[in-house]
């Protein structure tokens, strides 16, 4: 026999994760900010211009020290913020959420931060978590849910992250010798952010 409290509890657990996912698939400002760390992955910037890296390992490097640095920082800020250990006003953070976005766009055209930019990544990721917790806290959560739902989601905000991350990446390592995009891509693409 099934129990039906247990299988609708199932779907309430798989709906969190859900909406992890969806929330960066429809969070423009997450993804912009995404690309913004993005772009200057598969470059590097000497002597006052861009030039792709020599293999796409350095590049996937780059990547995983980024997105590693981003990921345990909006962890750390959306625990604290949906065990309601810090709670900030949406207004302040979905301003710092946009003053991030043109920061990192604005450092691929004006470098400031050429190297470590992970720890710039981590920075801003602590914003980005209270932005996270703030769309957890639309989904009505029962007290004894909060640590699944709360694994769950974050779960499905990296899954969505790792499948922005799987469609940009390789076509910007496809990208990154060309010498349009070493010239022109990255600021381009940055002053659009």
């Amino acid at each position: 026999t099934f129990d039906l409290q247990r299988i609708g509890r199932w779907s309430q657990f798989v709906q969190y994760l859900e909406e992890g996912v969806w929330h960066i698939w429809i969070g423009f400002d997450h993804i912009l900010f995404l690309l913004s760390l993005l772009l200057p992955a598969v470059l590097i910037h000497e002597a006052r211009k861009w030039t792709g890296v020599a293999s796409f390992k350095a590049a996937l490097t780059e990547v995983l020290w980024v997105v590693t640095a981003f990921t345990v920082a909006h962890s750390i800020t959306l625990s604290l913020a949906a065990l309601q250990i810090i709670e900030l006003p949406s207004r302040l953070v979905e301003s710092c959420i946009a003053a991030s976005v043109v920061l990192a766009a604005a450092n691929n055209i004006w470098p400031v931060v050429e190297h470590r930019r992970w720890m710039v990544a981590f920075g801003f990721g602590l914003i980005h978590g209270f932005g996270f917790a703030g769309a957890l806290r639309e989904v009505a959560l029962p007290k004894a849910d909060v640590p699944a739902a709360l694994f769950l989601f974050n779960a499905g905000v990296e899954l969505g992250q790792l499948a922005v991350l799987a469609l940009v990446l390789p076509a910007l390592a496809l990208l990154r010798r060309r010498p349009w995009f070493e010239k022109y891509g990255v600021r381009v693409a940055s002053a659009a952010i």
